[in-house]
């Protein structure tokens, strides 16, 4: 595929180095965050800066959108000025949020009427997954549409798979949601019985990240914990997003999740102490 000039709106954590891999790979850039000033490093790395999201709209012939939560992704596709309403017609536009599967079968459905190609492509990997280029993209939308941007998806994942129809990228990442749910739990509650019990926690983590146990939460996560690094690598705030989104669709499914749920409430202690912009990770102060 042409390196056609790409539109990047949503700076944070993981869309900056999506973003930065996007213009190593030799993609054009046009990049859009509410605050300008968190994006300086990028524009003295050659990213064009465009005003607003209209303006990226009517300059990219393919833009990522990477946002917090479903009402900024709604705001950005459906607003007045967003995307849908101001992009040109074959444009394709792929959103990386972490959102509801029937708002992304909501935007498919408005972007066709306009002749606007929608995908839900979200990521999981975390910053260390974004700054390697080694995500997971999960992708929904139409096939031919996926097959013609996949050179851009591997510029930011390494494991990429067409997860079917629109909806089906953000109903997937939630299935990645509610399984790292439950081990952050379970990785947590292994550091504190570790020290309990009077053990060298960095030893332990030696033997039982590559057994039986192992996941990334383990081998990535763990470590951090242990030198009280609490910085994000996803925020608390957003995971407990996802899970209020993963019980509205197991709710709509009618299945019962205990596990999800306990996680949701921990976290949501958490937040309530002041931790929503602490990674994940944090969830072992539930325990401190």
């Amino acid at each position: 595929m042409e390196k056609q000039t790409i539109g990047f709106i949503g700076l944070g954590v993981m869309g900056k180095s999506m973003a930065r891999n996007i213009m190593k790979a030799g993609y054009p850039l046009i990049g859009y965050t509410r605050t300008k000033e968190k994006s300086a490093d990028l524009i003295e790395e050659g990213m064009q800066w465009g005003e607003t999201v209209e303006d990226v709209a009517l300059r990219a012939q393919i833009i990522i959108t990477m946002v917090g939560y479903p009402a900024d992704v709604e705001e950005v596709y459906l607003g007045d000025r967003g995307l849908i309403n101001t992009a040109k017609k074959g444009t394709y536009l792929v959103d990386m949020t972490t959102s509801a599967p029937k708002l992304a079968k909501k935007l498919h459905k408005a972007g066709k009427e306009k002749g606007i190609h929608v995908l839900d492509a979200p990521v999981s990997g975390g910053d260390v997954g974004a700054r390697n280029g080694s995500l997971a993209i999960m992708v929904g939308g139409e096939k031919k549409d996926y097959e013609l941007l996949s050179p851009l998806f591997d510029t930011m994942g390494s494991n990429i798979i067409y997860q079917g129809e629109a909806g089906a990228g953000q109903h997937t990442k939630l299935c990645n949601q509610i399984a790292i749910a439950g081990n952050m739990i379970g990785v947590c509650e292994s550091l504190v019985y570790a020290k309990k019990a009077g053990l060298d926690p960095e030893n332990v983590l030696k033997s039982i990240s590559l057994g039986a146990a192992g996941s990334f939460s383990l081998t990535h996560l763990a470590p951090r914990i242990l030198k009280e690094d609490y910085e994000p690598g996803f925020y608390i705030k957003h995971f407990i997003k996802d899970l209020k989104l993963v019980l509205d669709e197991t709710e709509a499914l009618g299945l019962d999740f205990p596990g999800v749920s306990l996680a949701k409430s921990l976290y949501e202690e958490l937040a309530e102490e002041g931790l929503g912009d602490s990674g994940t990770q944090a969830l072992y102060k539930y325990w401190k």
